[in-house]
């Protein structure tokens, strides 16, 4: 397993939350996702290293950008 932690400074609520989780959900291998909006970091664990321009395009399709740690 790994594990991927990076920002998205533009979520403030619940349904900026359940964007972000759905849109990553779609990503093949991930496992779990856990949004932090206090904050503002994602965490995503899948089965093996995700490429990062696959998370920026899921966070863009959220409506989103996704700047690394």
């Amino acid at each position: 397993m790994t594990t991927t932690v990076f920002s998205v400074p533009g979520m403030t609520c619940g349904h900026c939350k359940q964007a972000v989780t759905t849109e990553v959900g779609k990503i093949a291998g991930v496992s779990s996702i856990d949004v932090d909006l206090d904050t503002k970091k994602v965490t995503v664990t899948s089965s093996e290293l995700l490429a990062w321009s696959d998370l920026v395009s899921a966070i863009d399709e959220a409506g989103f950008e996704a700047v690394a740690n």
